[in-house]
């Protein structure tokens, strides 16, 4: 698979991910419906200028719709409170963030 394959593929997942309609992405990132369907089915690629559109629409790095690398863009203050918390309470904080992830799909 080349890399214009999964970029079209990671750009419908993510898209998927974040509740958006083919409609409203294209909308966001500036480019026809039909235009987003071709990169997601993996028959057109897209432009610098389109793939930051795209990444800054749905929250995520150029690097993961280019390569799979990391998903998203995190805010940093997020970061921050996160490496705040000590060993100990680690596990609380990541079932904390699972179960907020389940309630956030309905």
């Amino acid at each position: 698979m080349d890399n214009n394959t999964n970029a079209g593929s990671r750009v419908r997942y993510a898209r998927e991910l974040n509740h958006f309609t083919r409609d409203e992405l294209a909308e966001y990132a500036g480019i026809s419906t039909k235009f987003l369907y071709e990169i997601e089915n993996n028959h057109k690629g897209m432009s610098a200028h389109t793939l930051l559109n795209i990444c800054k629409a749905l929250d995520v790095s150029c690097d993961y719709i280019m390569t799979g690398g990391r998903k998203c863009t995190c805010d940093q203050e997020v970061i921050t409170i996160l490496e705040s918390f000590d060993a100990a309470q680690i596990p609380n904080v990541k079932k904390i963030l699972s179960e907020l992830l389940e309630l956030s799909k309905y």
